[in-house]
């Protein structure tokens, strides 16, 4: 007992999968209507990979108050309820079917969600044929508290990253998340904030989307998982981050949202997001260091943008920040702290001490401020 063995199942005969042109795909647009019925309007094996972010199904009981007496902004729209159990499972069933479907062989499905419903999620998952890769813990840096005292304060969600067989030769830069990591590997807990502060879309002086997720969440996705040119479905748009984020690192997105408010706001929202240019977007693997933060976690979290220019105090030289928090410089690439000593002809060098960055008065500010700042921000 205890050991899990693997049943034999009779493999279905190959299906030779026709190559979809991407010209005839909704591409970098929102399909205004149900997931499922958004999805079936799409050829089989037409994109590269699917974000999912689906209903909770919280099954919350009345209003949820802080200690003041004041009502918590929690999810309760209709889109969460579900009469029971077996009708969540039926919906869960149908648009993992359909987002199996368009998957092309060798593209992966990420899937995230709460204690709530990411067991039975899995679960249909595993049963349709998906080959899990990893779970990863999003532990979230500031949590919503709990404010009754009654359970532990729900800190994370997880996420489910899944190949489509256990034979898909997946796309995975291991190279980059390690480069993003400060060259240490990238593990399967990840520390990042909630949405706060500017990016948190509001309407009306309230939160536009209950659960919207963070943008470091999805850049550290789409940059771990998918190239550039790469198209990248959520079924559960909602505010768009998948598609805003997608923008910026030059990937294809399709949108599904029934939700006109949601729509607009995304819409408006993806229209002023920057894509990197294409020097930015190339990654490379630096050496060691091991700082509290990862000089790419300032990259994800918008700190410092990609294609950022980092110079020395006295601006004697120049350096470029990339996507995976690597630096270019003289067309060679490296971390923070390899550049550093290798403009000065140095053994080694604190690149966080070394390099400065503008800020949009003109002023020239020790890369390091922006480290603290972070911690300040992030750290319970």
């Amino acid at each position: 007992m205890g050991v899990m063995e693997k049943i034999a199942v009779k493999p279905k005969a190959a299906t030779k999968v026709a190559k979809v042109d991407k010209k005839s795909l909704p591409l970098d647009s929102i399909l205004k209507m149900d997931c499922i019925e958004a999805m079936r309007s799409l050829p089989d094996a037409c994109v590269d990979m699917v974000f999912a972010d689906p209903p909770y199904n919280l099954q919350l009981g009345g209003d949820l108050q802080r200690p003041d007496g004041s009502q918590v902004d929690a999810v309760d729209d209709d889109w969460d309820k579900f009469d029971n159990f077996a009708a969540y499972d039926k919906f869960t069933q149908e648009w993992l079917a359909e987002a199996r479907r368009i998957l092309k062989p060798d593209g992966t499905l990420w899937v995230i969600g709460s204690y709530h419903n990411i067991f039975r999620v899995g679960a249909t998952l595993q049963d349709q044929g998906f080959w899990i890769l990893n779970d990863i813990i999003w532990r979230k840096s500031n949590p919503m508290p709990n404010f009754k005292g009654t359970r532990f304060t729900n800190a994370h969600e997880t996420l489910i990253w899944a190949a489509k067989s256990d034979k898909a030769r997946y796309t995975f830069h291991y190279r980059s998340m390690k480069t993003l990591n400060d060259e240490l590997q990238m593990r399967s807990d990840w520390v990042i904030p909630i949405c706060g502060g500017k990016e948190r879309l509001k309407l009306n002086g309230t939160k536009a989307h209950p659960t919207q997720k963070p943008e470091a969440l999805l850049y550290r996705i789409l940059l771990a998982c998918t190239n550039p040119g790469d198209v990248v479905l959520d079924p559960f748009f909602g505010t768009g981050t998948t598609g805003a984020v997608a923008k910026r690192l030059q990937r294809h997105w399709i949108g599904c949202e029934r939700d006109s408010t949601y729509c607009k706001v995304a819409e408006e929202r993806i229209e002023t997001a920057l894509p990197l240019d294409e020097s930015s977007l190339e990654t490379m693997q630096s050496p060691k260091s091991q700082p509290r933060v990862a000089f790419g976690q300032l990259v994800e979290n918008g700190y410092l943008r990609a294609g950022a220019q980092l110079t020395d105090k006295k601006r004697r030289f120049g350096a470029i920040v990339r996507a995976d928090g690597s630096l270019v410089w003289n067309n060679k690439y490296g971390s923070i702290h390899k550049i550093g000593a290798l403009v000065q002809n140095a053994p080694s060098c604190n690149g966080w001490t070394y390099w400065y960055y503008q800020t949009r008065e003109g002023e020239l500010k020790v890369i390091d401020e922006l480290r603290q700042t972070y911690l300040l921000a992030n750290e319970p």
